[in-house]
C-alpha cells in the first residue's frame, strides 16, 4: 500500500508526524505532500491563477505553497503519484458537523474522492486543559485506519473520523461509532475590542445533536462518518 499523506496544519505539524508514524506501524509506505504553512479553515479553496511552488524536503516529502486541496491535485497531476489511499490529518481540533465545509483537512480527502481515490480525513478534538499525547494518537490512528479501510464503501465516498480527547491515563482505543454529521449550526458570537469584532464562541458548547458526530465524539467515542461527493 502506498499512502498519500497531507493536512491543513502544515508539513511540520505534530499531527502529520503522528499520521506518518501510524502508517508505518501498519506497514504501509507513506508519501507526504502537505502545505508548507498552516492552511486551517481554508475549506476547499484551490489555486488556479498563480504558480504553486513545491519544495522537495526529502525523498517522498514535498511542501506545497498552497492549500490541502492543492496538495492532492499536485500529488496526482504534477508529481504523478498514484496512491492506493489518501489520508488527511491528523488535525489539531475537531472537524464535525458544520466544520466539514470549512475544514481544509476534510477538503483534501474530498478532493481525493472526486478523483476516485479512497480517502479519510482524520481529526482530534481538543480540550485545552488536557495535554495531547501524539504517540497515543498514532497508535489509535493505526488501528482505526486499518479497521476503516477494510469497510465497504460506495463509490465517490470518503471517511471523516474524529478522535475524542481523553485523559492521559486512558490508553485503550475508544469505541468507534458510525454516525451522521451534526446538522445544528456552530455557536457564533463576537466580542468588540479596539481592533474590531473578535470571534469568541465556545466550540465545546456547540449543540450535541442525537446520533451525530458531535454527540459521539464529545461522549468519548471515535466518531466515524461516511461522506459523499
Amino acid at each position: 500500500m502506498r499512502v498519500l499523506l497531507t493536512n491543513d496544519d502544515g508539513i511540520h505539524a505534530p499531527g502529520l508526524h503522528a499520521l506518518e508514524s501510524a502508517v508505518r506501524q501498519i506497514g504501509w509506505e507513506p508519501v507526504i505532500v502537505a502545505p508548507a504553512h498552516e492552511q486551517s479553515q481554508c475549506g476547499h479553496r484551490v489555486t488556479t491563477h498563480q504558480a504553486l511552488k513545491v519544495e522537495q524536503q526529502a525523498p517522498n516529502r514535498h511542501a506545497v505553497h498552497g492549500t490541502p486541496a492543492d496538495c492532492v491535485r499536485i500529488a496526482l497531476f504534477a508529481l504523478d503519484l498514484r496512491p492506493d489511499l489518501v489520508l488527511s490529518g491528523v488535525n489539531a481540533g475537531g472537524n464535525m458537523g458544520q466544520d466539514i465545509v470549512i475544514s481544509g483537512t476534510v477538503a483534501a480527502a474530498r478532493e481525493a474522492a472526486y478523483h476516485g481515490l479512497r480517502s479519510m480525513a482524520l481529526s482530534h478534538y481538543m480540550i485545552r486543559s488536557l495535554a495531547l499525547d501524539w504517540a497515543r494518537t498514532a497508535h489509535w490512528i493505526a488501528a482505526i485506519v486499518s479497521e476503516t479501510h477494510a469497510r465497504q464503501q460506495s463509490e465517490r465516498s470518503f471517511w471523516n473520523i474524529n478522535l475524542p480527547h481523553l485523559p492521559p491515563e486512558s490508553a485503550a482505543l475508544p469505541p468507534r461509532l458510525l454516525c451522521q454529521p451534526a446538522r445544528s449550526p456552530l455557536n457564533v458570537s463576537f466580542q468588540l475590542d479596539e481592533h474590531g469584532y473578535l470571534y469568541n464562541a465556545s466550540y465545546a458548547s456547540r449543540p450535541r445533536d442525537p446520533g451525530s458526530d458531535v454527540e459521539a465524539c464529545f461522549a468519548g467515542n471515535v466518531a466515524v462518518s461516511l461522506l459523499h461527493v
